[in-house]
């Protein structure tokens, strides 16, 4: 299959799943855990256009999405695209599963698992669901037989096991993206940067306070926006709020407060990434911005570190 490279090639590529996605699912219904991720969201929108209301979506909110993403999700799927969206709040649940938990992998067990139960709970409120639609991508086949974690829903009980509809499974990200923005698409969702299946659970590290999380959800937005700004724009670039505090100073008061670190990298491949070095007018935009707006902060570190011998990820 030739690469989706221009919106002829895209258009092209939505009318052919289009007619594969119907002969597919006839006048079935279909499930799709939209996380609202460049993936899930192309998936989405072409099962829209594809079968209409015989698709159903399920967002859950974990608490660990970016600013803005859920609120997102609501507006381009159930308002501008009319889709059948079942919007799951579930931040207290999963926070109350998080509460003293420090060690990564126990996090990520956690949330994985989870989502699980709570996309399950939703797929058994439902009647009729013949289908099971992913975001896999051609590299998630490469890389992992196929099944990919967390976000798409692998490891449901066997009697909710549903025939999967992948119609990007063949495609790479950039690909994705450009049967996004032909989908019609915000071009801030199909762009959106890569982001890890715990989300900003792997960002706020150790033990995950409700306090941190909102401060570190705050600074990254303020990250992004001003980054973002730049000409040339980093692969990636986000905060991170480690379980530390130092002393700060407030109306002239000692206090103890976090630090936000700044990462920005790029890489071809995930495998090696360097670090961006960021314009120093930026730098002090983001730290005067951080240290002014959001409670609790009151250091702005940088993290310019190169993969190996760091970790894109500090968890």
């Amino acid at each position: 299959m030739e690469r989706i490279t221009t919106r002829q090639l895209a258009e092209a590529f939505i009318n052919q799943q289009i007619e594969a996605l119907r002969a597919q699912i006839g006048d079935k219904k279909v499930l799709l855990a939209l996380s609202g991720g460049v993936d899930s969201s192309v998936v989405a929108a072409l099962l829209i256009k594809a079968v209409g209301q015989q698709l159903t979506c399920v967002h859950v909110n974990h608490g660990l999405l970016r600013k803005g993403e859920p609120e997102q999700v609501i507006e381009v799927f159930r308002n501008q695209m009319n889709a059948n969206l079942i919007y799951v709040d579930a931040v207290d649940r999963f926070l109350d599963k998080l509460a003293g938990v420090s060690d990564p992998e126990q996090k990520r067990r956690i949330i994985g698992a989870e989502f699980i139960r709570v996309f399950e709970e939703e797929a058994r409120k439902l009647d009729g669901i013949e289908f099971l639609a992913q975001g896999t991508i051609y590299p998630d086949i490469l890389e992992s037989a196929g099944v990919k974690a967390h976000h798409n829903v692998g490891g449901l009980p066997e009697d909710l096991k549903f025939e999967l509809v992948e119609p990007v499974k063949l495609l790479y990200k950039d690909e994705v993206r450009v049967v996004g923005e032909a989908l019609g698409l915000p071009h801030n969702m199909v762009y959106r940067q890569p982001f890890p299946g715990p989300g900003l659970g792997v960002r706020c590290t150790g033990a995950i306070t409700r306090d941190r999380l909102e401060a570190l959800r705050e600074a990254d937005a303020i990250v992004r926006e001003e980054i973002g700004k730049l000409e040339v724009l980093p692969w990636q670039y986000f905060a991170v709020i480690p379980d530390v505090q130092s002393t700060g100073i407030k109306d002239n008061k000692r206090y103890m407060g976090w630090p936000v670190v700044i990462r920005a990298i790029t890489t071809v491949d995930a495998v090696t990434a360097r670090s961006v070095i960021l314009p120093i007018d930026t730098l002090l935009t983001i730290r005067d911005r951080i240290v002014s707006e959001v409670p609790g902060v009151n250091r702005v570190l940088w993290d310019y570190t190169d993969k190996p011998v760091s970790t894109i990820e500090w968890e």
